[in-house]
């Protein structure tokens, strides 16, 4: 029981630090992603966006996007421009694969999204 015990405070312990490293890198806090479920022909990511800038990242797979927890999202795009997304629970979205950007949610809570990505 001590063993997990240290091994959950480790875990818990770096999970702590690497977001602390990544935002103090970067000055971006970072969404959380979870895989949820992977097999031959998806992969299901719980995504949550906390409030500020997340750094830029590319999608290498197409996605389905179902909002479970909205607010509003500004994508902003290597090439300078950007799109802003309001976002409503229950909503879907797609996007094709290799896109590049870095959403800002720029509400005051986080907004929460299932990915799916189609291999």
């Amino acid at each position: 029981m001590r063993l997990m015990i240290r091994q959950l405070a480790g875990f818990t312990l770096g999970l702590i630090l690497g977001a602390t490293l990544v935002v103090a890198m970067t000055g971006q806090p970072q969404s959380s992603a979870k895989v949820v479920l992977e097999n031959s022909r998806v992969r299901v990511r719980d995504v949550t966006f906390p409030p500020g800038p997340t750094a830029m990242h590319t999608h290498e797979l197409a996605h389905v996007g179902i909002v479970i927890q909205g607010g509003t999202l500004v994508f902003r795009y290597p090439d300078g421009k950007s799109e802003t997304a309001k976002l409503e629970a229950g909503s879907v979205g797609f996007r094709d694969a290799n896109v590049t950007h870095a959403p800002d949610n720029t509400g005051t809570t986080p907004v929460r999204v299932i990915e799916v990505e189609l291999k």
